[in-house]
């Protein structure tokens, strides 16, 4: 697979990431043997580029992986919410002793909003600026669903990867348009920071037009990988096609369509009711302050498209 390096950094990744929230507890809820295999296979078929996040709860998943893997070869991202020195080196020391490994790849502030959340998260940033300096971080970087979060990590150097949320429709993106998106994006490419996409397919959403929708994000010039969920064989081979042929065959295609999906509502679910307005099945409701689906629903997706959390998604 081909391999590419995140903007100014060194660090050289797969097209593809292997985005590994999909086979925990909080969804599929696969065994950590199962999950380190997948891990493993991917790898073995050119996948050397994993995220992950405190928050995910899945670091023995990877660390079971890595018995298999070439470490130096491998590039694991982590997540986490602190905004403290205190709690950033808890978060650092957590991730290295639950993964075995003596490094981070690349530790990104998880859900960042504007440039007001990145100076109210500054002591966690310089704790990771001198981590980095000691070489237990190789790169520092932030997670958004915001276009405001792109931009705000124009503003401050010591960010040199993002990862955004990139789908044709987007959705999951609180404060614009697909289109305001890719232009804030084409700003921070072109200073150098490393892009690494999120959610291409909506968070499931897109699985009907699965083909016309990753293609719409790979062929985005200003897009270095895409991290896209990751549960099966099947689906890994899926989408090593799709990127490397743009399409999947026919073979794939009838073994995905046979995985029996569902609807999920995050925790953080705040119950506003938009999803129910806009379902046409009444296949979703808010049941004690949480959208709850029922056996009405039809897997259309709609619904997402009006979520302000992001809450609802298809596995």
């Amino acid at each position: 697979m081909k391999k590419v390096i995140l903007g100014k950094t060194n660090i050289e990744v797969s097209r593809l990431c292997f985005g590994s929230l999909t086979m925990t507890p909080f969804q599929a809820n696969l065994s950590v043997e199962e999950g380190a295999y997948l891990i493993q296979y991917a790898y073995d078929k050119g996948i050397n580029f994993i995220d992950t996040a405190e928050i995910y709860e899945n670091y023995i998943y990877i660390k079971e992986a890595l018995r298999g893997i070439k470490r130096n070869d491998y590039v694991i991202t982590t997540k986490c919410y602190a905004y403290t020195k205190k709690m950033a080196e808890e978060s650092l020391e957590l991730a290295l002793r639950e993964l075995d490994t003596d490094y981070i790849d690349i530790f990104l502030l998880h859900e960042q909003e504007s440039i007001h959340t990145i100076r109210g998260h500054f002591e966690a940033i310089e704790y990771f600026i001198k981590a980095k300096e000691a070489g237990k971080i190789r790169s520092i970087g932030l997670s958004t669903h915001r276009v405001a979060g792109v931009l705000a990590a124009g503003e401050v150097d010591e960010i040199e990867i993002v990862h955004p949320i990139v789908n044709k429709y987007g959705i999951g993106i609180q404060d614009g348009t697909i289109e305001d998106m890719l232009n804030a994006i084409k700003v921070i490419h072109d200073m150098g920071k490393g892009i690494y996409a999120m959610k291409p397919l909506g968070g499931g959403h897109l699985i009907k037009e699965v083909e016309e929708a990753f293609n719409y994000v790979k062929n985005i010039p200003f897009i270095d990988s895409i991290a896209i969920g990751l549960q099966s064989k099947v689906e890994i081979d899926s989408n090593i096609n799709l990127l490397e042929k743009g399409f999947i065959p026919e073979n794939l295609k009838e073994k995905l369509l046979k995985k029996k999906r569902k609807l999920i509502i995050a925790d953080y679910c705040i119950g506003c009711g938009r999803c129910v307005e806009r379902c046409r099945q009444r296949g979703i409701q808010v049941i004690d302050g949480r959208a709850i689906p029922n056996e009405n629903c039809i897997l259309c997706g709609y619904c997402a498209k009006t979520c302000p959390e992001f809450c609802v998604k298809v596995i």
